[in-house]
Order: structure tokens, then C-alpha cells, then sequence
């Protein structure tokens, strides 16, 4: 399904949502400051519910409802902390409206990047849960943000088994071919974090040896990690390390081309 253009929204929803943002940033500005206090998000309604009264604009209605949700940082002079927010109503507002817009992107990008960014990790946890739930239902689409998912759970909530958990379901469920080679290569960086290093080298000898890496330069370097991850295996072992088996001659004349390899 493809987003129209704004001018397809009906000048009435238009009118409602410049009334509504108005009335917002009035009632914002006249609060004192001693009145500032944290509303209630309250039960979004259902999505059959807006799809009748929005008149077949579910898409429309889908957008104002994010504009509302995110309003309530705006609240009391901008005092309203996300880590406030009821996280379970937050979900199924979220949930909604998606339901009403399912090609959006703009709830997930949100929830990965400013909900799930919270310094309460409960907080935090529940978000990353929805945005992988909503993933799996659009792998090939969704993949940036249960990536960002991934990045947060190992930097954020230094939880390596969840972010590699959600590493695991990148590399085995995106296949868009946008997807940038790190998206597959996340577990295995991961593992090596973990220090994994046995089940770090199988992936990635596995990686190199399907012949998914058509680049020549990025080829090298997996060659070159999976030799150090080999030299460090064998040093916990006290013994030399062996040299991994090479790439044919062949195979790197097909490829030419020389991409520089996401950071990961």
C-alpha cells in the first residue's frame, strides 16, 4: 500500500488537525506552572471505531493519532518525561495505529528510537518486545528498526543474549535486498562480544563460504576476522593457530567492485 500525498486528505481532517495542534500549544502556554501535572494517556480506541468515523481516511486518522501520542511530551511546558507514560497504554496506542496504517514507519521508528530509549528498563524492554513483535509481521520492511532494537538491548540494556536474539531473527528472517550486509553480520559480531568464539567462527566461515559476500574488499575483511577470531581460539589453547581455508582465485576476479563496510 502506498502513502498519498497530502493533498489527498480532505480539507476537514486538515482544518481538525491545525484546530487541534492550535488548541494544544494555547492550553500549553496558559498553564502556570504549579498546575503542571501528568494526563492520562487513556485506552486508544479501537481501529474499527476510527475507521468509521474517519470516513475511509484511515491513514489520516492514523496520523493525527501519532500527533497526539507524541503531544503528551509537550504537556506542562515539556515536563513530561516518556518514562512516564503508561508503557502498556503506550503499546496499544502504538498497536492501533499501526493497524489503521500498516506501511507507516513513522510509529516504529518512535518506538526504537525514543521509547525504547528510556533509562527505565523495564520501560525500555517492552518496547523493544513491541517493535520486534511488529517486525516479524514485516521483516523486509521493518528491518531498520528491530536492527536499532538489537543496538540498544547490547549498548543500552548490555543484555547480549537479547541482542543477539534479535540479531538471530535479522539475519534469518530480513531478505530485502537493500539490507545492508552488517544486518546478517550482527549475530556474529555479537557472539564474538560474548565471546563465543567457537560459534563466532562457524558463522561466519558459514557466511563466507555460501558466497553471500559478492564484494571483493568486504570478502577480505570477513577473511580477516574469521583468521583473528581463529588466532585467538588457539591461543586460549596454547596452540597455533591454522590459516583458514582461501577464497578460489575465481571468485574474487567476478567481483571488481570495492564497498566500504558498515561499521558496526
Amino acid at each position: 500500500m502506498q502513502e498519498r500525498p497530502v493533498s489527498y486528505v480532505p480539507r476537514w481532517v486538515l482544518a481538525l488537525l491545525a484546530g487541534a495542534l492550535a488548541t494544544q500549544l494555547f492550553v500549553a502556554s496558559r498553564r502556570p506552572d504549579s498546575q503542571a501535572v501528568l494526563a492520562e494517556l487513556g485506552v486508544p480506541p479501537s481501529a474499527d471505531l476510527v475507521r468509521l468515523v474517519s470516513l475511509g481516511e484511515p491513514v489520516a486518522a492514523a496520523k493525527l493519532m501519532m500527533l497526539y501520542l507524541q503531544s503528551f511530551d509537550y504537556q506542562t511546558g515539556g515536563r513530561v518525561l516518556y518514562r512516564e507514560l503508561d508503557y502498556e497504554l503506550l503499546v496499544a496506542w502504538l498497536d492501533t495505529i499501526i493497524a489503521l496504517d500498516p506501511a507507516g514507519q513513522y510509529p516504529l521508528l518512535t518506538a526504537s528510537q525514543i521509547y525504547a530509549e528510556v533509562p527505565a528498563q523495564e520501560k525500555a524492554r517492552r518496547m523493544l518486545d513491541f517493535v520486534a513483535r511488529r517486525y516479524r509481521e514485516d521483516p523486509n520492511r521493518r528491518w531498520p528498526w528491530m536492527a536499532h532494537a538489537a543496538y540498544i538491548a547490547k549498548h543500552r540494556l548490555r543484555d547480549l543474549p537479547l541482542a543477539r536474539e534479535y540479531a538471530a531473527e535479522l539475519q534469518n528472517n530480513t531478505t530485502a535486498p537493500d539490507a545492508p550486509l552488517w544486518v546478517r553480520q550482527m549475530e556474529f559480531f555479537i557472539l564474538e562480544d560474548m565471546n563465543e568464539l567457537e560459534a563466532a567462527k562457524v558463522m561466519l566461515g558459514g557466511l563466507i563460504a555460501s558466497g553471500q559476500i559478492q564484494d571483493r574488499r568486504e570478502l577480505e575483511l570477513m577473511e580477516q576476522r574469521l583468521k583473528g577470531i581463529e588466532e585467538r581460539i588457539e591461543r586460549e589453547r596454547g596452540q597455533p593457530a591454522t590459516t583458514p581455508p582461501a577464497v578460489s582465485a575465481e571468485r574474487r576476479k567476478d567481483d571488481t567492485s570495492v564497498r566500504k563496510l558498515t561499521p558496526h
